[in-house]
């Protein structure tokens, strides 16, 4: 199995694809492709021409970026391709998060021990709180 690696905004059909393989929602195909083309760094993994993984970074690109849509394809799972996005994304992490900056996520449950990996430690709750959020429906 070879993985490609490239630094592109998904297609949007793709990407949508994709996330509905891992039982996500997605929003209208306009509100989707705006937040690709939003982002400050994108990472897509391909074997053959099929989208198999992505991961993105989104942000201010100064003081605060985020990982966003870390999403494998199921049958691609635990063989690589997550460990891959994640080591590009933190090479551009080290090039463009300067010191001072904050690199924040979202994990799914579960996958905690996968971004652990990586230097990154769950919110406990002291001294910053465990962190929240709002869906817009």
């Amino acid at each position: 199995m070879e993985v490609r690696i490239s630094n592109r905004a998904p297609d949007l059909e793709e990407f949508m694809t994709l996330r509905t393989a891992v039982g996500w929602t997605n929003p209208e195909p306009g509100l989707v492709q705006q937040s690709l083309n939003n982002s400050l760094f994108h990472v897509c993994a391909h074997i053959d021409s099929k989208l198999v993984g992505y991961g993105r970074i989104v942000g201010d690109g100064a003081m605060y970026f985020y990982l966003q849509d870390i999403v494998i394809s199921p049958e691609y799972q635990n063989q690589g391709v997550g460990r891959s996005i994640m080591q590009e994304i933190e090479s551009f992490l080290a090039d463009n998060a300067l010191p001072g900056a904050t690199i924040g996520l979202l994990a799914a449950c579960g996958k905690e021990a996968f971004y652990a990996r990586f230097g990154y430690s769950p919110r406990t709750g002291e001294p910053l709180g465990l962190g929240m959020c709002k869906f817009v429906e």
